[in-house]
């Protein structure tokens, strides 16, 4: 099959984009690419993550309906509790619903969902 368009940015609404950039760097080991006070950017050379200024952002509320989530992120690590241990250092909240066994779920420092996965 030949590609109409090739991924280039996964884009997330947030008040604050340069805090979700930072958070993001330190997750992934990924640096920010580009910053200013409305549009931060990770990125390490493939597609990218970046983070918007949305005045009145609300976050997600998960599992539910009134805020959907509409798009959560999945991390692949090596070992779930150490893994926990770092993320949490980084301002990440884990979640009080755990619906699996072979993945936790988190929220970043703007309240969108992200799960790490073994």
């Amino acid at each position: 099959m030949t590609a109409i368009a090739r991924m280039r940015s996964t884009v997330l609404d947030c008040p604050d984009p340069m805090t979700l950039a930072g958070f993001y760097s330190k997750l992934l080991g990924w640096p920010i690419t580009e910053a200013d006070d409305e549009w931060a950017v990770v990125g390490a050379g493939g597609p990218n993550l970046a983070f918007q200024r949305v005045e009145g952002h609300r976050p997600p509320i998960w599992p539910g309906a009134e805020h959907p989530q509409q798009l959560h992120i999945d991390l692949d690590v090596d070992d779930l509790d150490k893994a926990e241990a770092e993320v949490l250092a980084l301002g990440a909240v884990k979640h009080d619903y755990q619906p699996g066994n072979d993945f936790r779920v988190f929220l970043d420092p703007a309240g969108h969902p992200f799960c790490l996965c073994v």
